[in-house]
């Protein structure tokens, strides 16, 4: 096959040649008619090899048969020798490795195979450009460039495809990705490191221009602080916070707008109340544009803003290669000139422009100033005072779109190019298209703010109420706060309910794993979490739970860098998560619709949303008219009193009562149980700490959703572990501890004085007591007298005539008094240890008979003599005589 190919490619380069030598009548086919007969030629040969290969024996039982003669065997050496040679040199020809007789015996034939496989596909892709070029398709190749001299990239798909305009028949244009490679990261350079930390954002404003309300001290001996040596190991600010806590200052001030009380008393420019007349603005090619990059030219820009009465602003973002993201470029446009400012160069230098940015009497215009002002305050500290936003506008006008792209169609007729949209504005130097580009987004705005001033009175029948509403949402704007994105342990729940995806325990496991992953190494490395894995491909790796490292880099396509330098990592949160007991998604799916259970509604009849009990003006009506409704609120003071179970609709909202008082309990106290008042007690030694931020019996204050996202109110300061407890409840526990730990002291005072006096008094009472071995010899003492006493009042008698009489000791032979001698037991009187007459005991004896009328005493001789190795002394052994017959009683 692969010699056929390269006959078709021989015939394809004939009849180009052919094509081109007919027209200057030159024969290259010498045999050969033209260039047709010799294609002609080669194809038959084709075929006809083609044709023989069929008619040779097939593999198996007949081709080993016949390879059994040497003959045939031969003949299929020399053939296939040829064979390989002719191959080989159809490879060379074509710039492909060729083959090789001598190569291993085991791997021969697959490297054979791959090297043929290679060869045809790179002589099937030469032949099918060469039959383009023949049809008039031109591949003509740009030259090959290394990297850091390639031009940037243009990315075409569905995606970035711009739509063919009708006026212009020209092809339809596409957005230009410009991406930078081995670009030097610009956060290496700045002198204040970005602060990723999970921590708070707080302001980096240190002087207050414009100021109505002096800047706290904790902000302007910001920068003095930052020398101390003991907060140089400490994120910054967790350094502000232990700042604050050293210097007891109020802690809302380190979260608070700057220039709040500068906005709250801001009033309406007096250009507003009239209308405008719109100043036509400059072509770009008669305004000049300055690039501004030292310290020197942002202070001359500061001193000429000054001067002005507005002027329009738009920054340029990167997000992609930082976790919090990079303000790379700032434009400003005044009526006469343009101004492009480096803030990656100038980052530390840009609060210099809050002297202009905060001035009330300079209008600041900006399109879509939602992002733009956070921007400002994250990376320079800067904070904007009297805008105005033509997006705002927009919406007010009531236009069919709100983009600045229609903007500038619609009253300056100008097509904005947005090929450079998606470009990395980390480039520098900044190419001419992009600086074009960004230029253009500044320069014909304040323009469109007078024009879009001058429709606004119009529609308002030459009122300045549209113009008034679009300020004040601009005002808003401005008040705006930057909350830096906090990790917690269910933060991968809103990225997961966004997926509307169900999964089990092992892969909501790996799903929280693989986030708390890329969390923690996006702020480690500053990279943003699209950069380190993107969600689509952790939601891929959370499904699959790959059993190899191999199965985690298939799941991601392309692999991210991050990714394989990770992989073992990985690999392992992954195998933990496969530990976890495999639990059913339903059980999931319950546990993640909602916290609230479900509520019947009293009345079988009646439903939240049934209409027909509802009145005209909105309010249900009640069934019963004597009872008492009640207003429903989010946190009650009052008692829990009142039959609720006499109201049978829905007229009140739910009611949390985890934090009310528990003064409704006290008054059945006595018929609860036991349980029932432990519990009431503890209620009533808990204090609701969020008291002091409830609202008033009579004042009825309405709570924003997105309070909780705000630094400025007191719910975000609720939400911090660190902010719970206020600085008078710090100084009381630490006077509290203060107290115990004298209080302690003094107890373990008293403690040691008594044991050191109970030891004294053990002491001194053990010197009269005498010792054991003092106790024993006195024991023995008194034993020995006792019983030289017991023997001298014995009474002497004679002993038995059977036994022989002891001598008397002589008087001569008595001890000396002191030492000891044993007792003589033969002198003793041993019937004093015999007793009396035993009593008959009351146990019955089965050998003795019983003494009653008519029955005989049992004489002495008869009577049974227990033997003395009898160890029951209840039973005596012997033969009893009950059983026999002569026993037995007479009729």
């Amino acid at each position: 096959m692969a010699a056929s190919r390269g006959m078709e490619t021989e015939g394809s380069n004939a009849v180009l040649s052919a094509q081109e030598l007919d027209k200057d009548n030159v024969s290259m086919f010498p045999g050969f008619k033209d260039a047709d007969a010799f294609v002609k030629h080669g194809l038959g040969t084709v075929v006809s090899v083609t044709k023989a290969s069929s008619n040779l024996p097939q593999s198996g039982d007949e081709y080993d048969l016949y390879r059994s003669f040497p003959g045939f065997r031969s003949f299929c050496e020399a053939q296939g020798d040829r064979l390989l040679q002719c191959m080989s040199q159809l490879m060379r020809h074509h710039g492909c490795r060729p083959l090789t007789r001598d190569q291993n015996r085991l791997t021969g034939l697959e490297e054979s195979f791959d090297l043929v496989v290679d060869s045809n596909d790179v002589i099937l892709e030469r032949v099918g450009i060469l039959l383009d070029e023949a049809s008039g398709l031109n591949r003509s190749q740009q030259p090959v460039m290394p990297v850091g001299f390639q031009p940037p990239k243009t990315v075409v798909s569905s995606w970035n495809r711009k739509g063919r305009d009708p006026a212009r028949k020209s092809a339809s244009e596409t957005f230009r990705l410009l991406q930078a490679k081995n670009i030097p990261r610009p956060q290496l350079k700045f002198q204040e490191k970005v602060d990723n930390n999970n921590t708070p954002f707080v302001s980096k404003i240190f002087i207050k221009p414009n100021a109505m309300k002096p800047l706290p001290s904790y902000f302007s001996n910001k920068r003095s602080r930052k020398e101390r040596p003991e907060d140089l190991d400490i994120p910054a600010a967790l350094a502000d916070f232990v700042h604050q806590q050293r210097t007891q200052e109020d802690m809302d001030d380190m979260f608070a707008h700057p220039y709040q009380h500068e906005l709250d008393h801001l009033s309406m420019p007096e250009s507003f109340v009239s209308k405008p007349e719109p100043q036509m603005f400059k072509p770009i090619s008669e305004t000049s544009c300055k690039f501004i990059d030292t310290l020197e030219d942002l202070v001359a820009l500061n001193e000429r803003l000054a001067k002005t009465s507005e002027f329009a602003v738009d920054l340029e973002h990167h997000s992609y290669r930082s976790f919090l993201g990079l303000t790379c470029l700032m434009q400003i446009s005044t009526r006469d000139e343009d101004y492009i400012i480096d803030t990656l160069e100038l980052r530390s230098e840009m609060y210099i422009l809050n002297e202009t940015f905060t001035d009330p009497s300079i209008v600041k215009v900006f399109h879509g100033a939602d992002s733009d002002v956070e921007w400002l305050q994250r990376d320079f500290g800067l904070y904007v005072v009297q805008l105005f936003d033509t997006h705002q506008a927009a919406r007010a006008a009531s236009l069919g779109r709100h983009s600045l792209d229609h903007l500038l169609k619609t009253y300056c007729d100008v097509s904005s190019d947005k090929r450079y949209q998606l470009a990395d504005w980390r480039i520098r130097p900044l190419p001419v298209e992009m600086f074009q580009y960004a230029r253009a987004d500044t320069h014909y705005l304040l323009y469109i703010y007078d024009r879009m001033r001058a429709d606004l009175f119009e529609a308002a029948n030459g009122q300045h109420s549209l113009v008034q509403s679009v300020w004040l949402r601009s005002r808003d704007l401005s008040l705006k706060v930057y909350v830096k994105p906090l990790f917690t342990e269910h933060s991968y729940m809103e990225v997961y309910r966004k997926q509307k995806r169900t999964f089990n325990t092992q892969q909501l496991t790996a799903f929280r794993l693989l986030y708390a992953w890329r969390d923690r190494l996006g702020r480690q490395e500053d990279e943003s979490t699209g950069y380190i894995l993107p969600t689509h491909m952790m939601i891929k790796i959370s499904e699959e739970l790959p059993k190899m490292p191999q199965g985690v880099a298939a799941c991601c396509n392309p692999v991210p860098p991050l990714v394989l330098q990770q992989i073992n990592e990985l690999h392992l949160l992954v195998q933990q998560a496969r530990d976890m007991p495999l639990l059913k998604a339903e059980v999931l799916a319950e546990k993640k619709k909602g916290f609230t259970p479900k509520r019947k509604a009293e009345v079988s009849l009646f439903g939240p949303h049934d209409a027909s009990r509802v009145s005209e003006s909105g309010v249900p009506e009640s069934p019963s008219p004597g009872v008492e409704e009640k207003r429903g609120v989010l946190f009650s003071e009052d008692d829990n009193t009142g039959d609720t179970e006499a109201i049978s609709h829905l007229s009140a909202s739910a009611k949390i009562t985890l934090f009310a008082d528990p003064d409704s309990h006290k008054e059945g106290g006595d018929s609860f149980t036991v349980a029932q008042q432990k519990a009431c007690r503890i209620m009533e030694s808990f204090q609701n700490p969020f008291r002091m931020y409830l609202p008033s019996k009579d004042n009825n204050i309405h709570i924003s959703k997105t309070a909780k996202y705000d630094p400025t109110s007191k719910v975000y300061e609720i939400s911090n572990r660190w902010k719970l407890q206020s600085m008078e409840q710090q100084k009381k526990e630490a006077e509290a501890q203060r107290e115990a730990r004298v209080r302690a002291k003094e107890a373990a005072r008293k403690a040691a004085e008594e044991k050191q006096k109970v030891e004294q008094d053990y002491q001194a009472s053990l010197k009269d007591v005498k010792t054991v071995r003092q106790q024993a010899q006195m024991a023995a003492n008194q034993g020995a007298k006792k019983r030289e006493g017991d023997r001298d009042d014995l009474p002497e008698k004679p002993p038995k005539a059977k036994k022989k009489a002891a001598k008397p000791a002589p008087p001569d032979s008595a001890p000396p008094v002191g030492t000891f001698k044993p007792y003589d037991y033969s002198q003793a009187q041993l019937k004093v240890f015999s007793g009396g007459k035993t009593k008959e005991g009351t146990q019955f004896d089965p050998n003795r008979h019983a003494e009653g009328p008519g029955r005989k005493k049992t004489s002495k001789s008869q009577k049974i003599k227990p033997s003395a190795g009898n160890k029951s002394m209840s039973y005596l052994s012997g033969k009893s005589e009950r059983g026999f017959r002569h026993n037995w009683p007479k009729r």
